[in-house]
Order: structure tokens, then C-alpha cells, then sequence
């Protein structure tokens, strides 16, 4: 899968990663600097993971969204980031004796009652948590491309293989969609490794800075390593890309959360293969005029 052994050094990586191949996602992008990804849609001008917060992603010409997948106590799939329903809901005011308002503690005809909107701005009052189905649904409404989050995998359990049904029954699974416009990821490797076993054909990302020695283990089972842009330096984007994923293409980095104009043209610097950002519109328009002032 990977053509270096797990005793290659770092300074050995990092000549190497000089005659790497591009990425697919460098590739496809090239002189538009790197994707650029609409954290939890674009979350910076509507409530964070609605419907809402997609449509702002499609209006602002924005192709790639990022959501986060978590489980309700009867089994459905809803989008929301945090595993309680306190901070972008209103659910102390509709289920006011159910501290602490974990989403595993909720049906998910109850947590369609919450209004995820008003929190943000009466503009959004109503909103409401999608379903996994519903999200999905709103993305190839605007024909996007999707960068999924199992979140809290360790909550619940067999949610990886739940996820891929679901999105195999909305016709995400096909190659058309595995080829371009999914990826999936999480903080957990034992997670990523999960859905690479039980969908091969599926991309895959995993959220963090592992050590480059460990780099080779990874590349077995994921397409991409995504750290905060903190954890970022040029020698470290260069040694990942030098790594061959499972679909034998150089494994991407996707770096997050970057807003600050500044900030994403230092991280454009690094060579990254995307930026996940809440204000796509800003991070866009400010990693083109790095490309175009360096040409």
C-alpha cells in the first residue's frame, strides 16, 4: 500500500516527499489553492450543522461541507457537533428536568422539536436538527461534496456501519460519489479503520497530528490526515504526502479551523490539500491571492 518501511526516518521522508506525486485534491484544485471546506456548513453566517448553514455553503459557491454525525436514543443519525443538545437548542426550555441533555438520551422525535436557530439570531428561529438522511439530501440538492465526522464513536457503538447504510440507502455509496465527494473521518483511528474494513471503496480522513513514524500504519486505512492548522509546519504536510494511501493516491492533509485571512495563507504555504473553515467566502478569496501572488 505504502512503499517505505515503518523505520524510514523523518529527514528521509521529507526528501522523499520532494518527488511525491500531487494529490487528487491538489490536482483538481491547482491555481485555485487549496479546497477549501465549510465547517459545519458555512457556520460563520447560520446556525452551525442545519439546513440552513448548507444552503449559505451553496450560495456562497461553496462545493465541499463538513458535518458531524451523532446518535439518539432510538437509533437515528442527527447532525449536531456537541454530544449534548444544550448549546445550540433549546431543549432546557422544552425538556427542562433532563439535565445533562445528551443526544443518547433523546428520541429523535424529540430532538425535532428543538429549535437550533434561534440561538444564533431570531432570522433562524425554527431551525431544526437534521436527520443524517435529510442532510445528505440537502447536499446533492446543491450538488456538494461532503466530508462527514463520526463523532464520539466510543457512545455508540456500531455507529460507523449505521452511518455507511445510511448513506448507501441515499445513493452516496455509488462510485460516482466515492470517487469525488465523500469523505469520511474522526478522531478515532479504531473508527476510521472501521469504516475502511466495512466499505473499502469509501475515503477516509483522520483528525489529529499523529507522529510521522506513525504515518505508515495510517496509510494502510485512511486518505487523508487532518490536524489543526496549529499543529501544522511545511516538513510535517511534506512527510504525510509522501505516504501512498489505500487508494493509491499520496495521502491529502486538511487543515482546520482557519478564518483569519492571514492565517489561511500561511496554512495555503504549507502546501495543504484543504482548509476547513467557518467562513469559506474569506479563507476562498484569500488563498486565491496567495496563488496569484506568488505566480
Amino acid at each position: 500500500m505504502h512503499t517505505r518501511a515503518v523505520a524510514v526516518t523523518t529527514t528521509a521522508l521529507l526528501g522523499a516527499a520532494l518527488l511525491a506525486p500531487v494529490s487528487a485534491a491538489r490536482a483538481a484544485h491547482d491555481g485555485d489553492g487549496p479546497v477549501v471546506v465549510a465547517h459545519r456548513g458555512a457556520c460563520a453566517y447560520a446556525p452551525e450543522n442545519t439546513l440552513a448553514a448548507v444552503d449559505k455553503a451553496a450560495e456562497l459557491g461553496v462545493d465541499w461541507v463538513e458535518n458531524d454525525v451523532q446518535r439518539t436514543k432510538d437509533g437515528a443519525l442527527v447532525v449536531l457537533h456537541d454530544d449534548s443538545l444544550r448549546r445550540t437548542t433549546d431543549v432546557e426550555e422544552v425538556f427542562p428536568g433532563r439535565a445533562p441533555w445528551k443526544v443518547r438520551d433523546f428520541t429523535a422525535a424529540e430532538i425535532a422539536r428543538l429549535d437550533a436557530g434561534s440561538w444564533f439570531g431570531a432570522a433562524h428561529a425554527g431551525a431544526r436538527v437534521p436527520t443524517l438522511e435529510q442532510y445528505v439530501a440537502r447536499v446533492e440538492l446543491h450538488h456538494q461534496k461532503l466530508l462527514l465526522e463520526i463523532k464520539n464513536p466510543e457512545l455508540y457503538p456500531g455507529i460507523e456501519r449505521q452511518t455507511l447504510d445510511v448513506l448507501a440507502n441515499q445513493g452516496w455509496l455509488d462510485r460516482r460519489h466515492v470517487s469525488g465527494r465523500l469523505v469520511v473521518q474522526s478522531f478515532s483511528a479504531d473508527s476510521v479503520r472501521t469504516v475502511h474494513r466495512t466499505r473499502p471503496s469509501v475515503r477516509t480522513g483522520l483528525l489529529g497530528a499523529p507522529a510521522v513514524s506513525e504515518l505508515p500504519a495510517y496509510a494502510e486505512f485512511t486518505d487523508q490526515i487532518n490536524p489543526s492548522y496549529t499543529a501544522l509546519s511545511l516538513g510535517y504536510v511534506s512527510a504525510v504526502q509522501a505516504f501512498t494511501g489505500p487508494h493509491g493516491r499520496p495521502l491529502e492533509v486538511f487543515a482546520w479551523t482557519v478564518d483569519d485571512p492571514a492565517e489561511a495563507r500561511r496554512t495555503a504555504g504549507y502546501g495543504v490539500d484543504g482548509i476547513i473553515t467557518n467562513r469559506p467566502d474569506t479563507v476562498r478569496e484569500a488563498t486565491r491571492t496567495e496563488r496569484a501572488a506568488s505566480r
